[in-house]
């Protein structure tokens, strides 16, 4: 038996045998439901940063909201996702007494930071709408947040549903730092497969064809949806 077949041996009994898959099944969990949650938190505080920010500066307050808008983006663009981890798990939580788990601070810090960044695509998906299509809104008697929720917003969506999903894979791919605050994803669990075999090649192989798998599949739910959008958009 050849050295190369020898790991793939030593990993299926890691795996299988001695019931390596648990652990990997969990990290596969942890991993979606971190990138999902993340996604959608980043979605819900982007879509509102995107709001404030392209209202009309002639008051005080759309000022104010601004300039904490932009600080906020530029404080999550400008800090690396591990370093974010680290400040909330270990400095912040522990300061304002809260306890909760490695997997459940890690999608409040992904979606913070996925909604830093959500913003800045939501706004530029705002900004690509006709300014006709407010006007009309808001010739017809709605308000600027009702225009914006239920006219412009949803169009904007699907100019930038590609880029939203490009988001969603790196928050996917990401996910590989939050082992750094104990949160156990399928790096955590290949490594846990590689240090009971003394073997790390063949684990981490596998690990990086999952994602690549979890990309081709994120991948191409998007081009479906985008196909079911312009179906919609010809019969309209």
């Amino acid at each position: 038996m050849g050295d190369f077949e020898k790991k793939i041996s030593k990993f299926i009994e890691i795996f299988w045998e001695q019931n390596g898959y648990v652990k990997v099944v969990e990290g596969l969990q942890n991993t979606l439901m971190i990138a999902i949650t993340g996604l959608i938190i980043g979605i819900l505080i982007g879509t509102l940063i995107a709001t404030v920010r392209v209202l009309p500066k002639y008051k005080l307050l759309p000022r104010v909201l601004n300039g904490f808008c932009s600080f906020y983006v530029a404080l999550f663009r400008g800090t690396p996702m591990v370093v974010q981890l680290l400040i909330f798990y270990y400095v912040l939580l522990p300061l304002i007494g809260l306890k909760i788990t490695g997997v459940q601070v890690s999608m409040l810090v992904f979606g913070l930071n996925s909604g830093a960044y959500i913003s800045e695509i939501m706004r530029s998906g705002i900004q690509s709408v006709d300014p006709g299509q407010m006007e009309a809104g808001r010739a017809v008697g709605l308000s600027f947040g009702t225009s914006m929720m239920k006219i412009v917003i949803p169009q904007a969506v699907k100019n930038i549903l590609p880029t939203l999903g490009n988001e969603f894979i790196t928050l996917i791919k990401e996910t590989s730092v939050v082992s750094f605050v104990g949160a156990a994803d399928l790096y955590v669990a290949f490594s846990y497969i590689g240090s009971n075999s003394y073997e790390f090649m063949v684990p981490y192989l596998v690990m990086a064809l999952i994602y690549i798998a979890l990309v081709l599949v994120i991948s191409l739910l998007i081009k479906l949806m985008e196909r079911s959008l312009k179906k919609s958009d010809r019969r309209n």
